[in-house]
């Protein structure tokens, strides 16, 4: 993809699909006073009003963002421009130019995705202004600005909320109670109560933990996890967060405290600040016919590893460092795009070597080293190309 970050998205709200950047500008009359608009984690609008945009380079745009926003240098390295659509989701490099890859949307599409005609006839990328995938943890716990903080934790929450981070419910509530500490200040005995917490239970909690009927957390029943924490267990962990030493608790007191540990929390699931890729794993065969099927896949790459998460039931599948795999692919010119991974494991207590093939057209962004920055030094399946 031309050296682009390539990843297929999950399903956004479907608004998603009428927001529009960079590839209608100049056809729609909404947008006459902004020529570009750029979305950030918490879906509010950055527009910018510049000229010759069809040639602006990804860095420019960028720089416009950072001094519209007013934020120091380490946002350069912090953040980065990505066009994202609810079927796939590109990290731009600073060479690229936005505009073209707008309207170049539907080849990109064709290429890297296996949506159907429809759908790629209607979606269209919003210009997204988003962690950069490169960017090290231990530099974001070194940072100081607020404004900074505030927006990586904000893309965090977002993806801790929309199951993309999936998390148990002891993660879950503790990271619901940093998010209660940040909209409604510091916890005071008796107010909120659960009952007030429940109102709006899926500003705190993932929304497939928030499913009544069953009880609270009933998704994640018989997987260990125990039921029926509910909102007393969010109002628990909500009373156990600590404030800063010497913090003022006036209206206006800083929240950078609160969102370092919301990142820092976060810096303990293994997929935090990856990039994440829509595939298909094969179902173990059931049954007297042995049917299996294949099953939806988000494959999530981060500096450390891969890690292949179960699209429906939100939760992870295979998890690998560098060091314990090795991968081999498979082109579409010879068959279907496959991606393998090979690692060691057990059969009942024998040592054995195992195999997982992931089927996706993402699997050449894998393949390129200048696409995929894990990849490119780790050792390739034997009987691969070296």
């Amino acid at each position: 993809m031309d050296g682009t970050e390539g990843n297929a998205g999950q399903p956004g709200p479907a608004e998603r699909y009428h927001r529009s950047s960079v590839s209608s500008v100049g056809t729609r009359a909404s947008v006459a006073a902004a020529d570009v608009l750029v979305y950030l984690a918490d879906d509010t609008v950055v527009p910018l009003a510049v000229e010759n945009l069809p040639s602006l380079s990804a860095h420019e745009l960028h720089r416009a963002v950072r001094e519209v926003l007013q934020l120091p240098d380490i946002a350069l390295d912090a953040f980065a421009l990505w066009l994202v659509s609810p079927l796939l989701e590109v990290q731009l490099k600073p060479k690229h130019q936005p505009y073209k890859l707008g309207r170049q949307w539907p080849e990109l599409l064709l290429r890297f995705t296996d949506a159907p005609a429809d759908h790629v006839a209607m979606d269209e990328p919003s210009l997204q202004f988003r962690r950069n995938v490169f960017f090290p943890k231990r530099r974001e716990l070194q940072i100081h600005d607020e404004e900074v903080l505030r927006l990586l934790y904000e893309e965090a929450k977002g993806n801790v909320l929309a199951a993309r981070y999936p998390c148990d419910v002891e993660d879950c509530e503790a990271l619901g109670a940093l998010v209660c500490r940040v909209q409604l200040g510091p916890y005071q005995p008796g107010q909120p109560t659960a009952c007030t917490l429940r109102e709006k239970l899926d500003s705190f909690l993932p929304a497939h933990l928030c499913k009544r009927g069953h009880g609270l957390f009933a998704a994640l029943r018989g997987r260990g996890a125990k039921a029926g924490t509910g909102e007393q267990g969010l109002l628990n962990a909500y009373g156990q967060v600590k404030e800063a030493v010497g913090s003022d608790s006036e209206h206006g007191a800083s929240l950078s405290p609160h969102y370092r540990a919301y990142l820092l929390k976060s810096h303990e699931l293994p997929f935090y600040g990856c990039a994440f890729f829509h595939g298909e794993v094969d179902k173990p065969a059931q049954g007297f016919l042995h049917r299996g099927g294949r099953k939806p896949v988000a494959v999530a790459i981060s500096l450390e590893g891969v890690h292949v998460i179960d699209s429906r039931e939100k939760h992870v599948l295979l998890g690998l460092r560098f060091q314990e795999l090795s991968w081999d692919h498979t082109s579409p010119e010879e068959e279907e795009s496959v991606l393998w991974l090979e690692f060691d494991g057990d059969n009942e207590g024998t040592p054995v070597n195992k195999l997982l093939k992931i089927y996706s057209k993402q699997e050449s962004c894998f393949n390129s080293s200048r696409h995929i920055y894990m990849l490119d030094n780790r050792k390739k399946r034997k009987g691969g190309t070296p």
